[in-house]
């Protein structure tokens, strides 16, 4: 299966709907056909063959979408990269991809000069008609690209490269097929959200994303509108979803909590839509409940997903309340299993890594593998299965919890204390917008919890109410040793909360002191 031959029949069928919206430009499945077969041409008249990597570093807009269909039928491999990395970030991807071309906006050129630093044989191509004197220009290209799609080996089938948000270490590219999209958007997210053609989808993360390549999958496959905002705004995402008559939101829950004021003061502005797609953190159980009574039309589909594997469960509208805190239940066609630290299956209720299969990498759901890392690929692949160093149990009913991320645990005394749960009786309490726990040195216990909160407008509390809060709650060995007020977490473009970044803090600023951390308190009890 070829991604191309979905852009074909829509451009062959529906040749005049408009399939990619972003302010005032419009294309329509013909134009994106044509626009992205030439490209591709073009591309190969150049020198590109197939499995070369060429970047898309380029705004959310509409020439995002057609170099991103234009490279894959051009047989190369797309590198997204988004653009508010830093030029030492870039330039790592660079280094570790080699490829021929980058896509750029004249306007998000900022970090290239230094990104680029002692790489040779890199081109770039710009989105604009003029270009530089070394650059070339994708208006023209198009323009002298030859009609047709070219021919690619069947057997070869590599998409994108999606590098990991680096929260626990150095990035690494999980290579994405083709299969990966039409299976996972296509196939799947059409059978469990009924995705179709009639269906108009609003994108509010950055292009670059595997969340949003998810709905440029449902575009190509299903032959849906897509809409595209070149920067996330919540009352222009109101005016957008009135006016282009959007059915489908796709969100994070950062995104949620933004469009929960518009939503709730003018719900008839959303009167259009009929669903949304969650998925990129834990949603929180009052965000979801006030955006249900705000939009009780809305149908919610939350998801356990990652970059390595897209989605792998699914919690729907009618379980958002029944069962609040899960991920929900494993989707039909993935295996999923729970493994302790010898890779023993664990019982009910107990909690264990997940360990995800669905059949050969790459082919169905998982990644083909890691971009130049086959130690890391040999780690995460293992016969078939991929350990996502997710910590879960299971209920009674096959309901899946996140317990924490593996490396996220807090070892303390003998005991394992799992961030998830602290974090989760921290956000229960009035005062509280947000809150993260990270495991930190102690020279008793060789580790202990620190607590990073942000409180919500107008509120305050101490650090020892909050402990206090905690222990009246859960377990006293599991309550924080460190709290610390902060403005704003630190969050990667999607609106994870980088945890790295709160340890890099606790480190530089109140490690070397053997400081606790704004409110200290006494040792456990």
């Amino acid at each position: 299966m070829k991604l191309a031959t979905y852009l074909a029949y829509h451009a062959r069928y529906r040749p005049h709907k408009e399939g990619l919206v972003c302010g005032a430009r419009r294309a329509s499945f013909r134009e994106i056909h044509e626009s992205s077969d030439r490209l591709a041409n073009a591309l190969r008249a150049r020198g590109v063959r197939v499995g070369d990597r060429i970047v898309i570093y380029l705004p959310d807009c509409v020439e995002f979408v057609i170099a991103f269909a234009a490279i894959v039928k051009a047989g190369a491999v797309a590198v997204p990269i988004n653009l508010r990395l830093s030029a030492t970030e870039v330039a790592f991807i660079l280094k570790d991809t080699a490829p021929k071309f980058v896509f750029v906006s004249a306007r998000d050129r900022r970090v290239l000069p230094q990104a680029l630093e002692g790489i040779a044989g890199l081109h770039l191509i710009t989105i604009e008609e003029e270009a530089g004197t070394d650059e070339l220009n994708m208006p023209a290209l198009i323009a002298a690209g030859s009609a047709g799609t070219p021919e690619t080996p069947s057997e070869f089938d590599d998409c994108t490269i999606s590098y990991t948000s680096g929260t626990t270490g150095t990035p690494k590219g999980a290579v994405i097929t083709q299969a990966n999209y039409i299976v996972g958007s296509g196939f799947v997210q059409g059978l469990e959200c009924g995705i179709s053609d009639a269906d108009c989808i609003l994108i509010t993360t950055p292009l670059a994303h595997r969340i949003a390549l998810g709905r440029v999958g449902n575009f190509i496959v299903h032959g849906c509108a897509l809409v595209i905002m070149p920067k996330f705004d919540a009352a222009e995402a109101a005016r957008i979803i009135e006016a282009e008559r959007v059915t489908l939101l796709s969100m994070v829950p950062t995104v949620g909590r933004m469009l929960l004021r518009e939503l709730e003061a003018r719900p008839e502005r959303f009167a259009s839509l009929r669903a949304a797609l969650v998925t990129g953190e834990a949603f929180p159980v009052e965000v979801k409940r006030r955006i249900h009574e705000a939009l009780p039309q809305m149908k919610l589909y939350s998801f356990l997903s990652m970059t390595e594997a897209g989605n792998l469960t699914i919690l729907k509208t009618d379980e958002q309340f029944t069962r609040p805190t899960s991920v929900g239940r494993v989707i039909p066609g993935v295996e999923l299993r729970l493994v302790d630290a010898e890779r023993r299956a664990v019982g009910e209720g107990e909690v264990g890594e997940i360990w995800v299969r669905t059949g050969e990498p790459g082919r169905y759901m998982i990644m083909r593998c890691y971009f130049n890392r086959p130690e890391a690929t040999r780690e995460a692949l293992r016969d078939g299965w991929f350990a996502t160093g997710d910590m879960g149990r299971f209920d009674a009913d096959g309901y899946l919890y996140i317990v924490d991320r593996k490396k996220d645990m807090v070892l303390s005394g003998g005991y394992n204390i799992y961030s998830k749960e602290v974090e989760l009786v921290l956000l229960e309490h009035a005062a509280i917008q947000d809150a993260a726990v990270i495991a930190v040195p102690d020279e008793v216990y060789g580790e202990a919890v620190a607590a990073f909160v942000e409180l919500r407008p107008g509120m305050s509390v101490s650090a020892e109410e909050l402990v206090a809060w905690c222990v009246k709650q859960i377990a006293s060995y599991k309550k924080p040793k460190h709290v610390r007020f902060i403005d704003a977490m630190p969050r990667n473009s999607i609106g994870k909360v980088l945890k790295q970044k709160l340890r890099e803090l606790y480190a530089d600023e109140f490690a070397p002191a053997n400081s606790r951390i704004d409110g200290s308190h006494s040792p456990r009890a």
